[in-house]
């Protein structure tokens, strides 16, 4: 990626010397001689850094009021000041206001790209810090090797190179953030931004704020929008469907032309931005019912991928669950337990209407209440099962309560239901685990009316 430098001076000389050296090292490089010149610049698309002459001929504000006003706009946006009549004081001033550090003239080229560099990867650190504060014990793997996992692995390996825009699609809880963020760790932008916004989440009156930024009547810029923030990056537009009606209209005129106005602003905002968009929710319906925009659809979803719910992949549940519980474990502090084969039986077979959240969600409160000799298995008995209001089994209750015969059956059935469940419904693998010859087994579930309508050899 190719870092963007504003160098604000007054002295023409001076500009075009430090953008030569600046450029001969692959920078990009915007001048201004003056604060009006500087703001207009930072209108146009925020800098990555900025060198900043303190005294400034003729400008309305000086080098040290243009440094309160870029923190205020950006507090991680690295700004170096430059004097050739420096104090200490001025220096130290600088600093407390937020500089990165303090550059006097005359300088040498050398040491001013070591103090580029120096910013540049600080602010680079301060922005990893924190996205990562963000996605503490949060995966950052597509965990299983299930044929639907393979199958989102490799349409993963596909998308990612291209500079397509991608709709992910699938239930709550599946992994569609997940996704997006291995599609734009594995293309060419992966050194650039990867910028969330979270429709669901962002009231709608601030929504066009958030996206594309603020500036004051007077056209001074206050606030960087997400879109200006991902710039050379990736932006994933996550619950696309949750967005209003008008904010859609102006997405879809920065997905045509890259470019965009902030809130008040009177000037567009050049960008170069992938965009990936995800929902939970059908957009055919939503189009259908007036909520979404079927222009905006088809501009979005360019290549369409959907993720299976953990229903569809339940082979990699245990898999997950090994993974959850070592990356819990190292989070939290919490000690790393092992799942005995019954239990992960048990999480195989169960229903996941939260899918691969929930199963998360599971396996942390299981390792919160886990008790005794830390090389004690979890058991089934240490998972959150339901319960009557004394605290038996329910399926336990209601099967004491049969003549025997009536009793076996039933347990058979929700037996072979559950073993079929669990490995996805392939009747090969279930009679194998279980024991039965294949043909025996079909004998078998016809007689107890066990519907395997969807099963699998």
């Amino acid at each position: 990626m190719a870092y963007e430098i504003l160098v604000v001076d007054d002295e023409t000389d001076i500009r075009e010397l430090v953008g030569g050296i600046l450029e001969d090292e692959g920078y990009k490089v915007r001048t201004a001689a003056d604060a009006k010149q500087a703001m207009n610049v930072v209108r146009e698309r925020a800098p990555n850094l900025v060198i900043l002459d303190v005294w400034l001929k003729g400008s309305e504000f000086d080098g040290l009021e243009i440094l309160s006003m870029l923190k205020e706009l950006d507090p991680n946006m690295p700004v170096i000041i430059m004097s050739g009549h420096g104090t200490v004081e001025t220096a130290v001033t600088a600093i407390r206001n937020g500089a990165y550090d303090y550059l006097e003239k005359p300088f040498n080229s050398d040491k001013l790209l070591v103090l580029v560099q120096r910013a540049l990867e600080a602010s680079e650190l301060r922005r990893e810090n924190s996205r990562l504060k963000m996605q503490v014990a949060s995966s950052d793997e597509l965990i299983g090797d299930s044929h639907a996992t393979q199958q989102l692995r490799a349409a993963i390996a596909k998308v990612s190179p291209a500079n397509s825009r991608v709709l992910i699609s699938g239930p709550p809880g599946v992994g569609k953030e997940l996704v997006a963020r291995l599609i734009h760790s594995h293309s060419a932008r992966n050194d650039g931004p990867f910028v969330v916004v979270s429709a669901a989440t962002i009231a709608p009156e601030r929504m066009e704020s958030e996206l594309f930024g603020e500036e004051d009547l007077d056209g001074r810029p206050r606030k960087i929008g997400l879109f200006e923030q991902a710039h050379n990056g990736t932006l994933l537009l996550d619950e696309v469907a949750d967005m209003p009606s008008g904010t859609q209209s102006k997405i879809l005129r920065v997905l045509i032309d890259q470019r965009f106005k902030r809130v008040n602003g009177n000037s567009d905002v050049h960008v170069d931005v992938r965009v990936i968009s995800s929902t939970a929710r059908n957009l055919q319906e939503e189009i259908a019912s007036g909520r979404f925009r079927e222009d905006l659809y088809y501009r979005l979803s360019v290549v369409p991928i959907v993720v299976p719910a953990l229903e569809s992949r339940r082979e990699d549940i245990a898999a997950l669950t090994k993974y959850f519980t070592r990356l819990i474990g190292e989070s939290s502090g919490l000690p790393i337990r092992v799942f005995s084969e019954e239990a992960l039986a048990v999480l195989q077979s169960s229903d996941w209407p939260g899918n691969v959240r929930q199963l998360r969600n599971v396996v942390e409160r299981v390792l919160i209440l886990a008790s005794g000799d830390v090389s004690q298995k979890i058991l089934p008995d240490h998972l959150p099962l339901e319960r009557d209001s004394e605290g038996n089994n329910t399926a336990s209750m209601d099967t004491i309560s049969l003549p025997l015969r009536d009793a076996r059956e039933k347990f058979e059935r929700e037996y072979l239901t559950l073993q079929i469940t669990r490995f996805g419904g392939n009747i090969s693998r279930t009679a194998s685990f279980i024991g039965m010859e294949r043909s025996a087994l079909h004998r078998k579930l016809k007689a107890l009316g066990v519907d395997t309508s969807s099963d699998k050899t």
